[in-house]
């Protein structure tokens, strides 16, 4: 593996970078569990800031802690290396910087993305207390993003993608990048009811034309996007099932060139949800431990 800090496996969690103060007691015992089932790193979604992760950092004592992504947009280069050295100095390092560019419908400012993600870096790199590229993933999909995290960041930290993507992202990042892409599960005993729950949570994200413009070129179709996924788009971007059958899947991913997964477990409302009960289901099955 390229890069042990992260561990074997990890969670990617919207839920657990909430702002409601009246979840916030919940949210921060449950990191605490996380940490002591032996996942390796939670990811912070749904477009967190370093303050999120800092809460989280507070509550754990060794787990790695991941924006999963900070957007470009939304923060400013040289504040966010001044949080992330504060950060840092005070929790032993364990924090990660995960950048990306998010997406056009989402943020007015969006505007040649690969252009505003180098100067971002070069602000990093420039700042009094540099961030180090150590210590930054990138939300990379296409080639040219990849190539940036391999050259300027410790990897790549790409989401929504198959394992046949993973083969041709870890070509263009050669061996020594971190590549830890995320994996949406879901868990249920029904392939047509886990269908059905993908499904609904997919609908948006086939709205967002980075994420359809980079499956495509992996072969799928506008007959794949419509009705909100086709069954084949379905089972390649999900793991779905048993606990047994989410491991096999997520084997793919290492199979394919992944050296952690970033695993998602998608509800009725993942946004909201802590999935406590399914996280320690996954703890048994999974080698959350480097081997």
């Amino acid at each position: 593996m390229s890069d042990e800090r992260f561990g074997r496996i990890g969670l990617w969690s919207s839920a657990l970078r909430q702002d409601d103060p009246a979840l916030r007691g919940e949210i921060l015992e449950t990191a605490a569990e996380l940490e002591e089932l032996g996942y390796g790193t939670l990811w912070l979604g749904s477009s967190p800031g370093v303050e999120h992760a800092d809460r989280i950092l507070k509550a754990t004592r060794r787990i790695r802690v991941a924006t999963g992504i900070l957007s470009i947009w939304q923060h400013e280069a040289a504040a966010v290396a001044a949080q992330y050295d504060t950060v840092n100095a005070e929790y032993d390092g364990r924090f990660t910087l995960g950048l990306g560019v998010s997406h056009a419908p989402l943020t007015s400012a969006y505007n040649r993305p690969y252009s505003a993600m180098r100067d971002y870096l070069t602000v990093l790199d420039e700042a009094p207390v540099p961030v180090p590229a150590s210590g930054r993933v990138l939300a990379a999909l296409g080639p040219k993003m990849l190539e940036l995290a391999r050259d300027r960041a410790a990897g790549a930290h790409p989401y929504l993608v198959t394992p046949e993507y993973v083969a041709e992202a870890r070509e263009i990042l050669g061996e020594g990048p971190l590549l830890a892409p995320e994996l949406k599960v879901v868990l249920a005993a029904d392939l047509g009811e886990a269908r059905a729950t993908a499904r609904a949570y997919l609908r948006y994200y086939l709205t967002l034309p980075n994420y359809t413009d980079n499956l495509t070129r992996l072969g799928f179709t506008d007959d794949d996007y419509a009705g909100h996924g086709s069954d084949r788009l379905i089972d390649a971007v999900f793991a779905l099932g048993t606990p047994e059958s989410i491991a096999a899947r997520a084997e793919s991913y290492f199979r394919a060139g992944a050296d952690h997964l970033a695993l998602q477990v998608v509800t009725a409302t993942p946004s909201k949800d802590l999935p406590r009960a399914e996280w320690r289901t996954l703890a048994k099955v999974l080698p959350l431990a480097v081997e």
